[in-house]
């Protein structure tokens, strides 16, 4: 395998995998749906990595991230130059050409570059179905410190509305913006809906709030629709998260589920998953468990997502009487 011989969702692979799990998830949280599918799908395939191949693609990568900057800048010759010296003129017009396509404004983009503290006092008095919009465009990191800020009775009126907000019309968000008077123009980019919000809008900002403002707004879920409280609660913690568990909570997780469900939850998980989970066990159980994924055979997805449901019911069960403890990306520990 060469650098010319591989497509762009196998240098992106690449490239995932060179990186680490939380840079990776993080570059995968920016791109759309069928670009993560095509992607993972070559992360699947892809085998060993020369390391060539490797060093190739990580400083392409580079030059054509440095390009960018400079073409977002206004460096347009500057950024073409770039490319020239660092991968031919014929490569260069190709790649060139591909980045001079995306550069249009998302939504409220002009948020991020703002300080999460300005943005809270600009849009605090704003509707709470403005504030929900605009929470649901922003980096999740920054929609938590500014959700966090809002009053008690504001804040859990805009988390149900960040829950519910399904598809956004170009024209109501644009209106928005400028009602917001902090302009940016913003150029939509193809499609008639933007599809910010919804459950797992609101998941990425509740797993980097604090526990207060955490709690505060799954009580005012509860209130308002208990099977919404629910779908958030559950998509909060995955199950294949159970391998970033300590050992003693593990321990006392497999205590309190069926193994029934435990067997059927374990078919085609991550292997660091199983392995959390069968180094927590005796000997004679992790035999008897492997005996009973063997015999499962062939399963449904439906009934593997449906036993993991159960087990992170009980994980989270066991978190909120505080026997256990959830680490989240917000959390700071001491030792």
């Amino acid at each position: 395998m060469t650098i010319d011989a591989i497509t762009g969702a196998q240098k992106a692979a690449v490239l995932i995998l060179s990186v680490g799990k939380e840079q990776a998830a993080r570059i995968l949280r920016n791109l759309r749906e069928a670009e993560v599918t095509e992607i993972m799908v070559e992360v699947a395939r892809l085998q060993n990595v020369d390391q060539d191949v490797l060093a190739d693609v990580l400083t392409e990568f580079s030059v054509i991230a440095e390009a960018r900057t400079h073409l977002a800048q206004g460096g347009v010759d500057v950024a073409r130059e770039l490319l020239e010296e660092s991968v031919g003129r014929a490569k260069a017009a190709e790649i060139f050409e591909s980045l001079s396509l995306p550069f249009v404004a998302a939504p409220f983009e002009f948020l991020r570059r703002a300080d999460p503290r300005q943005v809270l006092r600009f849009i605090q008095d704003e509707h709470p179905q403005t504030i929900a919009l605009v929470l649901a465009h922003m980096n999740a990191d920054a929609a938590a410190l500014v959700l966090g800020g809002l009053a008690e009775q504001l804040q859990s009126d805009v988390a149900v509305r960040v829950a519910t907000m399904d598809r956004t019309s170009p024209a109501v968000i644009e209106a928005v913006e400028a009602s917001l008077e902090k302009r940016l123009a913003s150029v939509l980019q193809q499609g008639d809906l933007s599809s910010a919000g919804g459950v797992k809008s609101l998941v990425e900002i509740l797993n980097r709030s604090d526990r207060a403002t955490e709690r505060l707004i799954f009580e005012s879920l509860e209130t308002y629709e208990e099977d919404l409280a629910e779908e958030v609660r559950n998509q909060m913690f995955v199950f294949e998260d159970i391998a970033a568990l300590e050992d003693r909570s593990v321990q006392l997780l497999l205590r309190q589920v069926d193994q029934k469900d435990l067997a059927m939850a374990l078919k085609g998980v991550r292997v660091e998953v199983r392995t959390k989970i069968l180094s927590n066990v005796s000997a004679r159980a992790q035999e008897t468990l492997l005996d009973d994924i063997e015999q499962l055979g062939a399963v449904r997805l439906k009934s593997v997502e449906e036993a993991q449901a159960n087990i992170v019911r009980s994980l989270r069960a066991l978190e909120e009487t505080g026997q256990i403890v959830v680490r989240r990306s917000s959390d700071e520990y001491v030792s």
